[in-house]
């Protein structure tokens, strides 16, 4: 491709809101942290390698086959429950915690058996802040 040689059309998509094909015979419930596990998106688990996408918008029933339905999704800083076992603290402010389920993140990877979730942004006594989608 060369250089512009002239004005052009901006071609955008805002960046926040998305939407992914869902896993079938999956529920994701409207508030819950969404991942991708090999293209397909389903809720929040403990598990390695997976890509965290954002928050499910709505809930969705994908009682068909693979991709099926859609799951729209949100980028952000949302609020997760804090794993007392493992927990994140102040000090965490700033760099990765790990996903546990749809609605809870902890301190560790637990030696790689959970996925990153995101950055932390705040800690507070119910909860942390957690940059997601990123």
């Amino acid at each position: 491709m060369t250089a512009m040689s002239q004005a052009r059309s901006l071609i955008e998509i805002e960046g926040v809101f998305s939407e992914a094909p869902m896993k079938g015979a999956t529920t994701i419930l409207q508030g819950a942290l969404v991942v991708s596990e090999s293209g397909l998106a389903v809720p929040g688990k403990t598990a390695a390698s997976l890509t965290v996408l954002g928050m499910a918008r709505e809930t969705v029933v994908n009682s068909g086959a693979d991709g099926a339905r859609k799951i729209p999704f949100k980028r952000g800083i949302f609020k997760f429950f804090n794993l007392g076992a493992d927990a994140v603290v102040a000090g965490d402010v700033g760099k990765d915690c790990y996903v546990v389920d749809d609605q809870t993140v902890a301190k560790t990877s637990n030696t790689n058996a959970r996925s990153v979730a995101g950055k932390v942004m705040a800690v507070e006594s119910d909860g942390v802040f957690v940059r997601v989608g990123y």
